[in-house]
């Protein structure tokens, strides 16, 4: 495979329930036949898909993965597969005119669903005996039902292309029937070898199953790491995410679409605090890859082709001091241990970590002083007790308390703009915002401002106000 001429591109859930338009603005845009090759598509399982599959990313409301794992659910797993069939067969039925085709799809995804229920029936049975505990398969359970998503939007976008004159070929990573379970770059370097990327154009599912287990690491983001180690594997030339929307100074439904302007250039480090607040441009450990491979990533608009979006590497320092963004995250929880007996002990920070990982919870940042460590999670209402449970136990005689708050950022590649900390307290002031917390390290590519949850649309417009708008002008993209 020749290195450095190719490109691998992610295309998101929400843009993949679009199919003309991945069609049409992605894969063929303005190029002529021979130009359509020398690509890789990783793709997402279609919008909704995953959260009926495993459980509602937002409301956490549960899809059959959930059902499953919870002991008491019984039989309502089934019932939620079987309507999940339908769910999917419907998706199939809007994308193919054909009724071969239609069928094909169908019979593929079908063949998918009811293997993966003979299993589970297979396991609940198994674990029904005390020697089987269902909680350690629970892990592998939850990959073979994310890779239903993906396995189902890549063989549909393969077959469409297919029928429509393009060479597509469908690349399935997800270790469906495969006999042996294999380290992710292996696995990869073993799928693309038999790829000629010179004639094929391959759309490979976003889940791989692997020895590592993505979801282990990375839960839902598994596509991201995917996509970055197809990249770094292959030696892409670029690598691209396609989203539904620009990355821009905010979020245009917040502040005002006038308002906001399109990010030309970052760098890495900026995407990471993106993605420590939940708002992915890439997940940091699939950014890490790239990053040292040298691989830039650029992130388009879908619906703007023309656009040449945000391009991202590792060595981009804007060229004089400025916020680049204003990024937030609501429903987020404050969990403040207060401790009299903390003060000059070391190893408390240590015991709260043990149990926020024991619960698989998520900190965004936080904040101590003699007596007290706070830390701010991005989690459900139902894990935050837990924590809470758990640290009553591991400190008895600690006052626990928790508050939903927001964090609202500003964030930049350099940011060491004199005054830019007394502007930004001055404006939410302005706004009759109270700050709550405030985070501002040496290495000055972000200030977090910790505001009540009522205040977070109005917190973001106001810093947007004073940092960004002012300067709008200098933010003319520059094509990349």
């Amino acid at each position: 495979m020749t290195s450095q001429l190719h490109t691998v591109e992610k295309i998101g859930g929400t843009s993949m329930s679009n199919y003309e338009a991945v069609r049409d603005n992605i894969i063929i845009g303005n190029r002529k036949k021979d130009n359509l090759y020398q690509r890789i598509f990783v793709v997402s399982a279609y919008g909704g898909v995953t959260n009926e599959l495993l459980e509602h990313k937002k409301t956490g409301e549960p899809g059959v993965y959930a059902l499953f794992a919870d002991a008491e659910s019984d039989w309502a797993w089934g019932d939620d597969l079987t309507k999940l069939v339908k769910f999917l067969t419907d998706i199939n039925g809007e994308l193919f005119e054909d009724p071969m085709l239609k069928q094909q799809a169908d019979q593929f995804i079908t063949d998918r669903i009811e293997g993966v229920r003979g299993c589970l029936i297979d396991l609940q049975r198994l674990c029904s005996y005390g020697q089987f505990q269902l909680e350690e398969h629970l892990l592998t359970v939850r990959e073979m039902l994310a890779g239903i998503g993906e396995a189902h939007s890549a063989f549909n976008t393969a077959l469409k292309l297919q029928q429509e004159g393009i060479n597509a070929r469908f690349v399935d990573l997800t270790g469906w029937r495969d006999n042996e379970l294999l380290p992710l770059d292996e696995k990869l370097k073993q799928a693309f070898d038999a790829v000629d990327l010179t004639r094929e154009l391959p759309i490979v599912t976003g889940y791989a199953q692997c020895k590592e287990g993505l979801m282990r690491t990375f839960d839902r983001g598994y596509s991201e790491m995917t996509f970055s180690r197809v990249a770094v594997i292959t030696e892409a030339r670029e690598a691209i995410i396609h989203k539904e929307y620009h990355l821009s100074s905010a979020d245009p439904n917040i502040v005002g679409a006038d308002k906001v302007v399109p990010l030309g250039r970052t760098n890495y480090d900026v995407a990471d605090q993106l993605a420590n607040l939940g708002m992915e441009a890439i997940h940091p450990r699939a950014g890490k890859g790239m990053r040292q491979n040298e691989i830039p990533l650029r992130v388009m608009n879908t619906f703007e082709p023309e656009h040449t979006g945000t391009l991202i590497t590792g060595d981009y320092v804007s060229e004089k001091p400025q916020v680049e963004i204003i990024a937030g995250a609501k429903g987020v929880f404050a969990v403040e241990v207060f401790d009299q007996d903390m003060q000059g002990e070391p190893g408390s920070d240590r015991r709260i970590l043990d149990v926020l990982s024991r619960f698989k919870v998520r900190f965004m940042s936080k904040d101590t002083n003699a007596n007290t460590i706070t830390h701010y999670v991005g989690s459900t209402l139902k894990h935050v007790k837990r924590v809470v449970k758990a640290l009553k136990e591991e400190f008895p005689n600690a006052e626990i308390n928790t508050r939903k708050v927001a964090v609202v950022s500003a964030i930049g590649s350099d940011m060491k703009v004199p005054g830019i900390l007394a502007r930004s307290v001055k404006a939410l002031a302005d706004e009759e915002i109270s700050i709550l917390a405030l985070h501002q390290c040496m290495r000055q590519v972000d200030i977090q401002f910790v505001v009540d949850e009522d205040d977070y649309e109005k917190a973001i417009v106001a810093l947007h106000g004073v940092l960004i708008e002012p300067h709008n002008h200098e933010y003319a993209i520059v094509a990349a």
